[in-house]
């Protein structure tokens, strides 16, 4: 241990010193609070970051004795020494409850298992122009705790916010007051981290509980959101919904987009129109205009282009974004034609609904998939494999999941271990179809994290090119 020594009872306790935990320590020490960190692994803290530093196991004896604990988000919730230490009465949250205490300008939250960074990203690019402009971060990116002042005239908060949150770190606060929030779906995720698929959905919930009138949310289309969209509207809120149109390509008046606010609109030729409404106009973009693929990232950018025409940005700002945007990296991301084939990488799709979503974007397909499947049920995938998949290539420890997944689908499948491997083997496929690395499963077996993984796709991916 080093740093410096201060009564622990007035002081909170850091758990977890990644990314997340050193802003909360630097937040708290900008602000005068004292604070000392804890951390199951060795770690090093920053220089000038002078904070008793605690390593080894958790002792929840020593962490009763601080006023408050501020967990990281990839600490488990049911870490025996935080179930005790709730259990004590001791106050245990997240960053985002020491942000909502501090943050009282325009918040914009976006929340879902899946799409979250690519609907910040582009809220972020439009929102910009404003007066003002606007900050990103939160679960992926800055730390949210980096982007506010020192509560003084001279580094005043931004005016307004949009922020990325997991269920993590919505379950670990009170909840907070956004004045647009968005759900882009709720789908299963993390079952190793929560104790049922309801418990993660009250989380993702928890965002929209102090909304009131004026405020905005945006729900998909599902029925299952009606009875929530009715209590908001209670509230005084204004409901928004988004999802996928069946039209029949007559026209863009309201009645074509049957009732959302927000979303795809199928055309009879097989393609479809991104839409969203600025009043009662209905604006679109063609599919064929857009840079990013697939559908389900066309509906992110919808609900993007929604949040941009609320807060006043011009449609013809709006269309220009969108047919701009090419994605974010890792995130059903086109490498180019390479070796006669073109190859993709979605190394962020860490469940089944993202590969299920990526798979449906292409009419055939050599799929590289496998890795830490978090407890995730991946028959789900059954027809989307049967329909899409050309060739399973296999990777990671856990492969017999997958193995039984071809089984059932039909579709030949080889365990091939590494994605070093995956791509020598899919360059020989005789078909030419594209190669698409959208695991469907967690990158921990073999990585440090999807950025790695899909990194590590990238590499072998451009050997190819090096040694044609």
């Amino acid at each position: 241990m080093s740093g410096m020594i201060h009564d622990q009872k007035m002081a909170t306790a850091i758990i977890g010193m990644g990314k997340t935990g050193k802003a909360v320590a630097s937040f708290l020490m900008r602000r005068g609070i004292a604070c000392e960190a804890f951390d199951e692994s060795p770690v090093n803290l920053p220089e000038g970051m002078d904070i008793v530093l605690h390593t080894g196991s958790l002792d929840a004896e020593l962490l009763k004795g601080f006023a408050r604990l501020v967990v990281s988000p990839g600490i488990n919730w049911q870490h025996p020494a935080m179930v005790q230490v709730r259990a004590e009465g001791v106050p245990v949250f997240g960053d985002l409850e020491l942000f909502r205490e501090a943050y009282h300008g325009d918040l914009i939250a976006i929340t879902g298992t899946n799409g979250k960074t690519t609907t910040v990203s582009l809220i972020s690019t439009m929102l910009d122009i404003l007066s003002g402009g606007i900050e990103a971060g939160g679960n992926i990116g800055v730390p949210m705790l980096e982007l506010l002042g020192d509560s003084d005239a001279q580094h005043p908060d931004p005016q307004r916010i949009v922020l990325e949150l997991s269920s993590f770190q919505l379950e670990r606060a009170n909840p907070i007051h956004p004045q647009w929030a968005v759900l882009l779906n709720v789908q299963p995720d993390h079952a190793d981290m929560h104790a049922d698929m309801d418990t993660y959905k009250a989380a993702k919930l928890r965002m929209f509980a102090n909304q009131t009138e004026g405020d905005k949310a945006m729900l998909p289309a599902d029925a299952c959101w009606n009875a929530l969209a009715d209590e908001l509207r209670g509230r005084g809120v204004y409901v928004r919904r988004f999802g996928i149109d069946n039209a029949d390509g007559k026209g863009t008046d309201v009645q074509r987009t049957g009732g959302l606010d927000a979303g795809l609109s199928l055309q009879p030729n097989g393609s479809w129109q991104v839409f969203w409404h600025h009043y009662e106009v209905v604006y679109t973009v063609s599919s064929d205009e857009l840079l990013a693929q697939g559908q389900h990232q066309h509906l992110n950018l919808a609900c993007a282009a929604q949040a941009a025409a609320d807060f006043g940005i011009s449609a013809s700002v709006i269309r220009q974004s969108l047919t701009s945007f090419r994605g974010l990296p890792h995130r059903l991301q086109s490498l180019g034609p390479i070796a006669g084939r073109e190859w993709y990488n979605d190394s962020k799709a860490t469940n089944p609904d993202a590969a299920k979503a990526a798979l449906e974007s292409f009419h055939q397909v050599v799929w590289i998939c496998g890795g830490l499947r978090k407890g995730l049920d991946i028959s789900v995938l059954k027809d989307a494999v049967a329909d899409h998949v050309e060739h399973m290539l296999v990777i990671g420890t856990d492969m017999k999941p997958f193995m039984g997944l071809a089984a059932v689908a039909g579709v030949q499948a080889t365990f091939v271990k590494t994605v070093e491997q995956a791509v020598k083997q899919a360059v020989q496929m005789a078909s030419g179809a594209p190669v698409l690395l959208s695991p469907a499963a967690a990158s921990q077996d073999q990585f440090k994290d999807y950025i790695e993984r899909g990194n590590a796709f990238i590499t072998a991916v451009n050997c190819l090119e090096q040694n044609s």
